[in-house]
């Protein structure tokens, strides 16, 4: 049996992995903002709210065999017309909270215990329009997991980066309706915000079951000799273009986007 930390249980992807761990007899902590029955209510970005909660763990004597980074959120954006203040919160929920996250219960990780984060499958690839922040804010995660990952594997310890594409979560749900609110709301890009929400639409693929998803990280995450990186579910679409020079794939964007 082991004593698991996740982050983001209320729903999606956090919520599912959950529920593979408690099914398979380990004994799971969870934290989310919007927290019931018996996990910890907090907010990731709120030092004071890990800091309670890792007080009561150190209370009663828990030591920790994983922290699983699943918590965060969507936004579609343009970058030059949306609030600041909402951009920041998306960078401070889904980098800054991870990695006070990890700072926080680091102590508390077993010698040879790991860190799973779940980033995105889009921080390998170049960003799209309106799609940037949230990009943004995973590819940057991603280039934290790697450092993360020199520098505790010098204690031994592991550090495992998981993108998965889409799922069928209210995130996934949100970012087709966020897409629709930019194209409502933009004055700059509202003929190709249109046009990007029909391309999501046509080519987002069918959402993975996030049962399944669940599944497979929990399997990857318990391996004794795991890869450091898993891709999950990929758009095909999104691979492709971005194997193309990037002159190219704004030619193209462009191109569809702009067209009568």
């Amino acid at each position: 049996t082991m004593d698991i930390l996740i982050t983001g249980v209320a729903s999606g992807i956090g919520e599912a992995i959950k529920k593979v761990f408690i099914d398979n007899n380990h004994l799971v902590f969870g934290i989310d903002i919007n927290a019931t029955n018996n996990d910890y209510q907090a907010d990731i970005t709120n030092k004071e709210d890990l800091e309670k909660i890792k007080n009561d763990l150190i209370s009663n004597n828990i030591k920790l065999d994983m922290i699983i980074n699943v918590a965060g959120v969507h936004r579609m954006a343009s970058l030059v017309e949306s609030d600041y203040h909402m951009m920041k919160k998306v960078i401070d929920i889904n980098l800054c909270g991870t990695m006070l996250v990890n700072k926080m219960f680091f102590e508390l990780l077993n010698n040879n215990g790991r860190i799973i984060i779940v980033t995105s499958e889009v921080a390998s690839f170049d960003p799209m329009p309106f799609n940037g922040l949230y990009n943004i804010s995973k590819t940057a995660l991603d280039c934290y997991a790697q450092a993360l990952r020199q520098e505790v594997n010098l204690l031994n310890k592991k550090v495992i980066t998981i993108r998965p594409g889409a799922v069928e979560t209210n995130l996934s749900n949100n970012s087709l309706n966020d897409t629709k609110e930019l194209a409502n709301n933009t004055v700059l890009y509202h003929k190709q915000a249109h046009k990007f929400l029909n391309l999501v639409v046509k080519f987002m693929g069918k959402p993975m079951k996030v049962e399944k998803m669940a599944k497979f990280i929990y399997k990857v995450s318990i391996k004794k000799h795991p890869k450091l990186i898993y891709k999950k579910h990929q758009n095909i679409g999104l691979v492709l273009l971005s194997i193309l020079p990037k002159r190219l794939q704004c030619f193209i964007i462009k191109s569809l986007l702009n067209s009568k």
